[in-house]
């Protein structure tokens, strides 16, 4: 049920990706700040290459509320501020062990363990700091919007999905099992930047219920698509290393139910994110059109 409207993502994703360069830019101390070390490292994996689907989906979901993208981009910087935090995290030999994300190599291959922790530390920090400088409206003010990332990106959301996933490999888990992982790890965070741009836009009951289920069904369809892809794409497509869920033993998607009925559950997915931006009635078309993108996606 993908949308047949005409859209230009690429030329829309390229303005909002300019716009959210800059302003992660100035909202960040430069590379030169003491300690340089620190603020180097930060910068390393920010400014990586990302294609900064979360911040985008902020302001999208902004917009289709009749918001300005311009009081929804501090939501926005913050979100990626936490992306990147989590992926530097993942990536450390404690955990995932990858040398490579988003083409480059990966944080502590290139400042060492110790200072990629602080910096995902930093971030972390950095996207509340970025947060508390949005203008409150009236039905959501900043104390509101603040809990929305600390419980998203919380012992029980983002933090629960990495613990999960890391007791998870080399065990047989079942469905629901599998899906706990990833509405967390990855459903959460794409959940909370479809709020957080409602939020901004002082959208209504029904638009943020309806920005929550898209957030949902696309969050868990774009971690099905990555397991999918880490299987069938090469290392120089993904940006990362491929064919490491397998390597680990980790529980996936396709190791659960196989290639072809995992891209069943990823449209079926899509399918319902497209159903939930219907009360949006055509207003929600960047939306829609970032959902069949990360569908048919090859990286």
């Amino acid at each position: 049920m993908q949308s047949k409207t005409a859209y230009n993502l690429d030329k829309y994703t390229r303005q909002r990706i300019k716009q959210i360069d800059q302003a992660l830019n100035k909202f960040l101390p430069g590379p030169r700040s003491k300690p340089i070390t620190i603020h180097r490292a930060m910068r390393h994996s920010l400014f990586a290459g990302g294609k900064r689907i979360r911040p985008i989906i902020t302001l999208a979901s902004a917009e289709a509320c009749g918001g300005l993208v311009s009081r929804a981009i501090p939501l926005a910087c913050a979100v990626e501020c936490i992306h990147t935090y989590s992926l530097i995290h993942d990536d450390l030999p404690s955990l995932d062990n990858d040398d490579f994300r988003r083409g480059h190599p990966t944080n502590h291959k290139v400042f060492g363990e110790g200072i990629a922790i602080l910096a995902g530390d930093a971030l972390l920090t950095q996207a509340f700091d970025i947060a508390a400088r949005t203008k409150p409206t009236k039905r959501y003010s900043i104390a509101k919007t603040t809990l929305e990332l600390t419980h998203t990106s919380g012992s029980q959301q983002l933090i629960a999905g990495q613990v999960a996933d890391l007791e998870g490999e080399g065990k047989k888990l079942t469905l629901a099992q599998l899906r706990y992982i990833h509405e967390r790890k990855t459903s959460a965070l794409l959940t909370c930047a479809a709020r957080l741009g409602g939020m901004s836009a002082n959208c209504t009951t029904t638009q943020l219920k309806a920005l929550t289920d898209f957030g949902r069904h696309i969050g868990l369809a774009f971690q099905v698509i990555d397991d999918i892809l880490d299987v069938t794409q090469t290392s120089k497509q993904l940006g990362k290393t491929a064919g490491k869920d397998q390597a680990v033993n980790k529980a996936t998607y396709p190791a659960a139910v196989g290639l072809n009925k995992s891209k069943k559950i990823a449209k079926n997915l899509t399918d319902k994110a497209y159903m939930a931006l219907k009360p949006f009635k055509g207003k929600a078309v960047a939306l829609e059109a970032i959902a069949g993108y990360l569908l048919d996606r090859e990286y």
